[in-house]
């Protein structure tokens, strides 16, 4: 089932592989001609009364034909090459193609590690099967098939004792293949385990060395290389018992040719050029019947790394459009949920029973404590994840019936964790609106209070940012994906603890922009510190996955202990910062902007 379906990649490119086959099949007559012409010039010399010109004339021949296979190989090499890489590029793309489109629930519980194994070394193993390996299986089939005709057509005889081998060649063949299937599947796991934890040190680098645990790691990841060498050590065991007994199986039938056809032509029941003419066809089989073992392993191999690739191409998606879809239409970013219920886990729901309206162009705070939903809450909304009961609306529309284009056009959102792109400060501004004017860049560069540390960088807008925006501070990074959220122009806007990451003196300049910013456009504000909570016009208590409170600040501390205890703890950790007239804080702490002039440099 699985070759079936990696031979289906092959289906675009029917026309390459039969001209393909076509040049191989072509190629192999032009050169198990040479056999039988060296035949010819044997008995051609034998001859009493031998001809030059017959001699000379069966030597050009074998020179001729020599040549021709060498042209036709040469063109069936680049059109094998051709097609390995057009397979390798429909592969990689199907696969990026189809991961982009799978929801958030698949890649919590797959490791990063373990899919980029498939999309390279499983991949790799495929690649290299279809575009060369089965083609050269095919092309030794093709030798192994005109050598049998042209053997019985020379000596059926002596044609049954070369292929006396073959039900033990293929019962060997048969037993390694059943037998290293499961080690070969095994080994690319180990080699996906591996990857996925160099992937982690690499990522999680600063920890490691946060922490001075370079050696613990080194022995973990040794550890699991070890695994991978013991599981290799295992197939090339089996490789070592199975390989080189089929290796010799044609040795054993060219000993019984040489053997039986010099007898006869001691006897004059063979002539000396047929006798070097079956030995010249038995040479060409030498190799064919060699790679079976080799053949094998690789089919193998290409088969177990097949299936993981087909695990993730099978990985259903769980959040796509709908049957009639619609586009969503025009609104102001009214939200209303309904009983909403959902848990990652389907028999431990995280949210129970939610009903909460919130009302167009204004600003709702969820607060609650850590574990309770907040985030989870504010991930329905633009269908990350689909509710398992009640409903959610947008404009009046249920988000589940619209399409996911339109209703993540419609939504920004700011997460806690900010995950910048490494390209320039630009593009990762504009990743949502990829066609903004580099005036709307640096307008919203500025309402996220992030132009002027950009005009600081080195190359103004096109600084190109490390790995993850690593290179830039934590709090810079937060008004640079405020800044591409604010460009979107969405009619919702979720911050999930957008300030998180920032100063006092930058907290209170941002939140100075976002008052602006939010005039007009429905907010969800996930707040853990009392200053953000100061931006909503209503807050939304949440404990245990369920509504507690609603209200504002005042009514809230009277009504319930929840937010009283939160209240209470924020005010020893609350922070005060002066500002200016003109709204700016004068408190210069950590990464506090300068004033300065408007600059930077866009691509």
């Amino acid at each position: 089932m699985t070759f079936r379906r990696l031979l289906g990649f092959l289906r675009p490119y029917r026309g390459q592989v039969i001209v393909s086959s076509l040049l191989a099949v072509c190629a192999q007559a032009a050169g198990l001609t040479v056999p039988y012409l060296t035949g010819r010039v044997i008995d051609t010399v034998s001859e009493a009364s031998h001809s030059d010109r017959r001699l000379f004339t069966f030597a050009a021949l074998v020179v001729a034909a020599g040549a021709v296979k060498g042209v036709l190989m040469l063109f069936r090499r680049w059109l094998a090459g051709r097609l390995s890489l057009a397979v390798e590029y429909d592969l990689r793309n199907a696969m990026y193609a189809h991961l982009q489109r799978l929801s958030f629930g698949f890649f919590d519980t797959h490791q990063t590690g373990q899919l980029m194994s498939r999309a390279t070394v499983d991949l790799q193993s495929v690649r290299f099967f279809l575009g060369y390996g089965l083609i050269f299986f095919t092309q030794n089939l093709i030798t192994i098939a005109i050598v049998a005709i042209a053997l019985v057509a020379l000596d059926w005889e002596l044609a049954l004792i070369a292929f006396a081998v073959a039900p033990f060649l293929s019962v060997s063949a048969f037993r390694y293949s059943r037998r290293s299937h499961p080690v070969l599947k095994e080994v690319q796991q180990r080699v996906a385990d591996v990857t996925t934890q160099a992937e982690e040190n690499i990522v999680g680098v600063r920890v490691v060395k946060s922490f001075a645990q370079e050696p613990r790691q080194l022995a973990r990841f040794a550890a699991g290389t070890e695994r991978i060498f013991d599981q290799a050590i295992l197939a090339a065991r089996l490789q070592s018992r199975y390989v080189p007994f089929m290796s010799s199986l044609p040795n054993l039938a060219m000993a019984g040719v040489v053997l039986a056809g010099g007898y006869r032509v001691v006897h004059h029941d063979l002539s000396l050029g047929s006798f070097f003419a079956v030995n010249g066809y038995l040479l060409l089989l030498v190799v064919p019947l060699r790679s079976i073992g080799m053949w094998v392993g690789q089919y193998q191999r290409a088969i177990a790394s097949g299936e993981r690739i087909f695990e993730v191409l099978d990985y259903d998606r769980d959040i796509l459009d709908r049957p009639g879809a619609e586009t969503l239409g025009p609104g102001p970013g009214g939200i209303r949920m309904a009983g909403v219920r959902f848990g990652y886990d389907p028999d431990r729901p995280v949210l129970h029973d939610i009903d909460l309206e919130i009302a167009p162009g204004s600003t709702v705070a969820l607060i609650g404590p850590t574990g309770c939903g907040k985030t989870t809450l504010t991930t329905l909304i633009p269908r990350f994840y689909d509710v398992q009961a009640g409903t959610i609306a947008l404009d009046g529309q249920d988000v589940s019936g619209v399409t996911l284009r339109s209703l993540r056009a419609a939504i920004g959102i700011v997460s806690q964790d900010t995950f910048l792109f490494s390209t320039t400060v630009a593009e990762n501004i504009a990743f949502g609106t990829p066609d903004a004017t580099p005036e709307q860049i640096v307008a919203a560069a500025r309402q996220a209070q992030a132009h002027e540390f950009i005009c600081d960088l080195p190359d103004g807008y096109e600084t190109v940012v490390g790995e993850r925006g690593l290179s830039l501070s934590g709090g810079q990074r937060q008004r640079i994906a405020i800044a591409r959220a604010l460009l979107m122009n969405p009619r919702v806007l979720i911050l999930d603890d957008a300030t998180a990451s920032v100063d006092a003196s930058t907290e209170a300049r941002i939140k100075l922009a976002l008052r602006e910013v939010m005039k007009g456009r429905t907010t969800v504000i996930i707040a853990h510190r009392l200053s953000t909570i100061s931006l909503a016009d209503e807050v939304v208590v949440l404990d245990k996955g369920r509504i507690v409170a609603r209200g504002t600040h005042d009514e809230l501390v009277q009504a319930s202990s929840v937010y009283r205890e939160i209240h209470d703890h924020g005010l020893v950790e609350r922070r005060f910062v002066q500002l200016d007239p003109d709204g700016a804080p004068i408190e210069k702490d950590g990464e506090a902007p300068r004033r300065r002039a408007a600059g930077g440099r866009l691509p």
